[in-house]
């Protein structure tokens, strides 16, 4: 009987990877061979967020742009100053002793910034990173061959790591606490097992969902940290410092602005920053006011709150479809023309750390805050 921790592979080629990962492209991405190690770039960086129908160029120019924003250092990155205390001092001590560094799990809501610190983290070691996601590794053999590949310090970077397969994460388990892999080469009678040692390694997990993460997993992370929304100060100063690098000229009340209605997170300040960059080129606005976000963010129908249109087509459906809750998701999501997992995972987050939405037993209610928002009358539960 085999253990949990071995993995059958009809042949040596099966746990050969494919040469997407090794040349630094896109995870899914089909190749018949991997190139040498030497063939490979440090610090590889890849796009996550590219929209499905953009052409090439508009892809490109989404890379660069979010290349050019990254922080490249902690003394770089702005806010989560807990955090960064404990990581620098983490990453101090691994490289005093000469050992690797522990591994690294980050949950929170998507744009806070896991990704970013991966690098980062890569960076200040000096070493490698290598960067898959949960979903793109379909076989054990794939993730057999990653490790495998892997320097000796070098950082594995695995993007919702929630989304492995329980086969596969079993894979994990004696390469993180003992650094080998157990492989089962062929079938029946002939199968044989063998061990193969691979060197020292970090892994550096993200996830948005923690609690779909299995307990085995999630204890062999040595450093657990989870990702708050930002203030509106340090939005502020992570616009201003986006604003320099885009060469935009931009006022503190500008902003200020932008910082208020990005909702807490950077990926979305850096996003409106570039539409009223667009906005104020567009409209010769030689400094981007406050004026002149105001007209741009109007334009975007992002609202004081940091609401967009479905944003406010959820609080308006709990308050006017269904007398303020509770509701289930699967019922609002039909509601407003909206998956319940996108509802669940991108809009549902802020509103309920706002405190526009309250999650019961029953379903999700309309807080106070929300009749007001939208200027709604409270007219009683529903019976």
């Amino acid at each position: 009987m085999k253990s949990k921790d071995e993995i059958e592979i009809a042949e040596p080629a099966d746990v050969e990877i494919d040469s997407a990962f090794a040349a630094g492209a896109a995870p899914g991405q089909a190749a018949n061979a991997s190139p040498p190690k030497a063939a490979r770039k440090p610090h590889a960086v890849r796009d996550r967020d590219r929209a499905p129908l953009e052409s090439p160029a508009a892809v490109e120019e989404e890379v660069v742009f979010d290349l050019s924003l990254r922080p490249r250092s902690l003394d770089d990155f702005i806010g989560q100053e807990r955090l960064k205390k404990i990581l620098g001092m983490s990453i101090d001590a691994a490289r005093q002793r000469g050992e690797v560094l522990d591994h690294v799990l980050f949950a929170g809501p998507p744009g806070l910034g896991k990704t970013s610190l991966a690098h980062i983290i890569a960076r200040e070691l000096g070493v490698n990173l290598r960067a898959t996601s949960g979903p793109a590794i379909e076989r054990a053999g794939d993730l057999a061959a990653i490790v495998n590949d892997l320097d000796e310090g070098d950082v594995l970077f695995i993007d919702e790591i929630h989304r492995l397969a329980r086969q596969i994460e079993e894979i994990l388990y004696p390469a993180m606490e003992d650094f080998e892999l157990n492989i089962v080469v062929g079938k029946g009678p002939g199968a044989r097992s063998m061990r193969l040692a691979v060197k020292p390694f970090t892994l550096i997990g993200a996830t948005t969902r923690s609690g779909l993460l299995s307990s085995p997993l999630r204890d062999r992370f040595g450093q657990h940290f989870h990702l708050a929304f930002y203030d509106r100060a340090d939005l502020s100063e992570i616009v201003r410092r986006s604003a320099r690098l885009l060469n935009v000229r931009l006022d503190d009340h500008g902003a200020d602005e932008l910082a208020g209605r990005s909702r807490g997170t950077p990926r979305i300040a850096n996003r409106l920053l570039r539409r009223v960059r667009d906005f104020a080129q567009v409209n010769d606005a030689a400094i981007v006011t406050r004026e002149v976000a105001l007209a741009a963010l109007e334009l975007l129908e992002i609202d004081a709150c940091g609401f967009d249109r479905m944003d406010r087509a959820i609080l308006a459906a709990i308050i006017d479809k269904f007398d303020g809750g509770p509701v289930g998701v699967e019922s609002l999501a039909a509601a407003v023309g909206e998956e319940a997992d996108t509802i669940g995972e991108v809009y549902e987050p802020y509103l309920l750390q706002e405190g526009f939405v309250a999650r019961t037993a029953r379903g999700r209610v309309a807080t106070p805050r929300a009749y007001t928002h939208l200027g709604r009358t409270r007219r009683g539960p529903l019976l």
